[in-house]
């Protein structure tokens, strides 16, 4: 992982999932912290687990942080 922030959280779409981009690659959609952190241990880092998404600095939400996964209002 090359960046500061090399892991972004964007907003949730109109299901809750949330895309998930590792450097430069969109590796799936995330619908809760659980699935953030399979992402980042199938990224390399085997030992994190949903404590570490919530406070590492390796990550930057955009449109609401790790506790937001609803939906937008349509």
């Amino acid at each position: 992982m090359a960046s500061a922030t090399p892991v972004v959280i964007y907003p949730p779409d109109e299901d809750g999932g949330r895309r998930l981009r590792i450097d430069s690659t969109i590796v799936g959609r995330a619908f809760s912290v659980q699935d953030v952190a399979r992402f980042m241990q199938e990224a390399g880092l085997q030992e994190f687990d949903e404590m570490d998404v919530v406070r590492t600095g390796l990550i930057e939400w955009r449109g609401g942080g790790p506790e937001d996964w609803e939906p937008p209002c349509r």
